[in-house]
């Protein structure tokens, strides 16, 4: 397909389908998504301050409706692949909040038995291969994910979500290529908070509007507002229709902010207060509310009951993970190597 420019790209994005409206049961969906990720980032940061929680910790608070909006665009059997700001992504998919709590205490009731912590979560019962802790190297991993969906002609996909700074690495642009040339099914999702750790984007690049990337390897690309899960799945089911189509991969650019420092140990100096209160005027959450509350969806007192199954299911899980045990430490030799009965010889 020739390179869609620049122009066009963001004239399509602009040109919103406002006659396509979604469902009650979406929106009501995407509003109890995104206040489990609140919620559960909130919890995970207070027990992160309380020592509970330990190592590293990477809060997605701000960004719920990338990882919302996503997934009613997909469907079961589709791969996420993603880095280390990593608990929205499953709690968006399906996966128990008490196994992802857990896994953040280290306890052996986590999605990996407690071994992988706050940074590498997992769960291939809802498609969720994780979870990576190296800057860019899931990149190549989603493309080889997309590799055997399309080898075994399942009709899935796989969406492949990055920071801006893993945009830096060579691996991505390695993968966008190959990924080009053998037209593999898979979504490139930068979700662009606007800092790579504490580095603006605007001080690590003279391409700043990161979806055009991809037209340098004719890959269609188009910005989206990440505050908005209308507009992340609308944009998601565009990619995801050409890619199970068999027309190869898109680079999407998510445009959304993290509220909260890029880990527990961010100082955050490098931004103001003001720009952060500004970006929370455009809150995904009560954008969403609103939404719903105006088109009469839902009542106040609905949402309330939403609210509060939302915070029963978050107390749950910290008494589970308080509950659970710590693994053996003999479990630190096994996953390490698939198990097989093969006669390997080694002469």
């Amino acid at each position: 397909m020739p390179t869609t420019t620049k122009a066009k790209n963001e004239a399509a994005v602009a040109a919103k389908s406002d006659n396509q409206e979604f469902s009650k049961e979406t929106y009501l969906y995407w509003y109890e998504s995104m206040q489990l990720m609140r919620k559960f980032e909130e919890k995970a940061g207070q027990l992160y301050g309380m020592q509970k929680i330990k190592g590293f910790c990477h809060l997605y608070i701000g960004q719920e409706a990338c990882a919302a909006g996503s997934v009613t665009a997909l469907r079961k059997g589709d791969k996420w692949i993603t880095a280390y700001r990593d608990h929205g992504h499953p709690l968006a998919l399906g996966t128990d909040p008490k196994a992802i709590m857990a896994e953040l205490y280290g306890k052996e009731t986590g999605t990996t038995k407690g071994k992988g912590g706050s940074m590498h979560i997992f769960d291939k019962n809802v498609g969720f291969v994780g979870g990576h802790g190296i800057v860019g190297a899931q990149v190549p991993l989603g493309a080889g994910l997309a590799f055997a969906e399309k080898y075994n002609k399942t009709g899935n996909l796989c969406i492949c979500s990055m920071g801006d700074g893993a945009v830096r690495q060579g691996a991505f642009h390695e993968t966008l290529n190959l990924a080009m040339l053998w037209k593999l099914p898979v979504i490139f999702v930068i979700e662009n908070n606007g800092y790579a750790m504490g580095t603006s984007v605007q001080r690590t690049s003279n391409v700043t509007d990161l979806y055009t990337l991809g037209e340098a390897y004719d890959m269609p690309s188009e910005p989206v507002d990440g505050m908005h899960p209308e507009d992340v799945h609308k944009a998601v089911a565009r990619a995801a229709d050409r890619a199970r189509k068999g027309e190869g991969p898109t680079l999407l650019e998510f445009r959304t902010y993290r509220y909260k420092g890029h880990s527990m140990s961010d100082p955050q100096k490098y931004r103001t207060k003001d720009e952060v209160e500004q970006y929370k005027q455009r809150d995904p959450i009560e954008i969403v509310r609103k939404t719903i509350l105006e088109r009469k969806m839902a009542t106040e007192k609905d949402l309330e009951a939403i609210d509060a199954k939302v915070m029963g299911q978050v107390d749950e899980s910290v008494k589970f993970a308080e509950e659970s045990k710590y693994p053996d430490p003999s479990e630190a030799l096994t996953d390490v190597y698939v198990q097989t009965d093969y006669p390997f010889v080694l002469d």
